[in-house]
């Protein structure tokens, strides 16, 4: 009797597990199934859109804090004699030659060599770059070019089938496929992030490439894998910089040369159920106002400290780095429509995205030991970093042009000498810093 029940109770717990395994390469095999034969189709239609990119540096490379993010990603960035495969690019516009790519792919490069899927090699110019965004556009001579399409990245959703098409390890151009894994991610680097996280597998080599859609559109341009340890491959997690903004910034780079962002002079931070507890706020995300410059577009229009931030222009903000995004993306004197709560009631407020000021330095600039590197001076605003050198100890602490000093271990400073003098006999301190719409805080060992 023991024993008969001993063979059922194994019974059923093969056939729970065989279950539980067929579920799985199901669930697996859904995408494939899904798309089948139109899922090639579509793919042999925009491939030849995605380009490989080699480049010659004109000289070797400085290593940031970003870069070190993205070792993980690109080839080697050792200086080598003649060109080396730096990543892929996406043919937007085949009348006028356009490519965009990731500004880290190109950077600092004396020549740059676009090779089609058809082997033929172009050399290619660059139009503009944005380190913000990542995002740097190129043309090349418009002679029988196949464009990829733009999609509207703000109607991804979770668990969409996508495609991610480059250059892996300068092997030739490879597709994998993948869902949506996340959407708006931020890795907290220096620039402005809304990543589409994806888990189709992208590798050393596929900066810069086409991250599609199963209609065949552009939804990311591929940027960043996370690579375990002791790994410079494909876990399974990477990031691509939405269409839309990549959209947005080659509008500016194609009239520009570059990307001209304003300012409305607030800063800000995240509201989180714990901060909408302690303030009693009745709304548990949107980016809470610290700080409203003076004469700025948001002191004008009657923004104040304590105001929260819930939507610009009727698209919800979650957090001071969606609003920090949404702001860096419109050009300067594009309006915008801020809403939000002001002691729980609702508030709306428009204001026009004003040019950021360059900083007057009448007196001259000063230093500190502790920040060697970073030219202070005293602003209406505050002490302001006027000058960083990328080389110096105040760049490896994060500091950045136009940063703005708001406190030493949570004391105010409003000068540069009220800095020096905090900082006397500190060799650990924490430093509050004002960039754009955000509020970081760095700490300092």
């Amino acid at each position: 009797m023991i024993a008969g029940y001993e063979t059922r109770a194994r019974t059923e717990r093969l056939w729970r597990a065989g279950f539980f395994f067929c579920q799985m390469a199901l669930l697996a095999a859904v995408p494939a199934a899904a798309l089948g034969q139109g899922a090639a189709t579509m793919l042999s239609r925009v491939t030849p859109a995605v380009v490989n990119i080699s480049v010659t540096q004109a000289a070797e490379q400085t290593q940031s804090s970003r870069d070190s993010f993205f070792r993980q990603f690109d080839q080697e960035r050792e200086r080598r004699p003649g060109p080396r495969s730096a990543g892929s690019g996406v043919i937007v516009d085949a009348q006028r030659g356009l490519v965009l790519t990731n500004h880290h792919v190109v950077a600092n490069a004396r020549s740059i060599t676009v090779t089609l899927r058809d082997r033929r090699e172009l050399s290619a110019e660059v139009v503009g770059s944005d380190s913000g965004t990542d995002i740097a556009l190129l043309r090349i001579p418009a002679e029988s070019l196949v464009a990829l399409p733009f999609g509207d990245s703000d109607l991804l959703s979770i668990g969409e089938p996508v495609f991610a098409i480059g250059n892996p390890y300068g092997i030739g151009q490879t597709v994998t496929a993948g869902i949506v894994s996340a959407l708006g991610r931020s890795l907290r680097l220096e620039g402005y992030e809304d990543f589409v996280q994806t888990d189709a597998p992208i590798n050393p080599g596929n900066s810069g490439g086409a991250l599609v859609s199963a209609q065949g559109e552009l939804i990311g341009i591929n940027t960043a894998i996370i690579g375990g340890a002791g790994s410079a491959g494909n876990v399974g997690i990477g990031f691509a910089v939405p269409s839309n903004m990549a959209q947005a910034v080659m509008r500016q780079l194609q009239q520009f040369g570059e990307v001209r962002r304003g300012r409305i002079g607030l800063s800000t931070e995240d509201v989180t159920p714990r901060l909408a507890r302690q303030r009693d706020l009745p709304v548990q995300e949107g980016a809470l106002v610290l700080r409203v410059d003076p004469r700025s577009p948001a002191e004008r229009a009657g923004v104040r400290v304590g105001d929260v931030v819930t939507a610009l222009n009727g698209r919800p903000v979650r957090s001071q780095a969606e609003l920090r995004n949404r702001v860096g993306m419109i050009p300067v004197g594009g309006s915008v429509e801020l809403s939000g709560l002001r002691q729980g009631r609702p508030i709306k407020v428009a204001l026009a995205v004003a040019p950021v000021e360059q900083v007057a330095i009448s007196g001259g600039s000063a230093t500190v030991p502790q920040l060697t590197g970073a030219a202070l001076a005293d602003s209406p605003n505050g002490v302001v970093v006027a000058r960083v050198d990328p080389n110096s100890t105040a760049h490896a602490l994060g500091l950045r042009d136009g940063d703005i000093l708001d406190a030493i271990n949570r004391q105010p400073v409003g000068k540069v000498a009220d800095l020096a003098r905090l900082l006397q006999s500190a060799d650990r301190f924490t430093l509050n810093v004002l960039r754009g719409e955000s509020k970081l805080t760095l700490q300092v060992r």
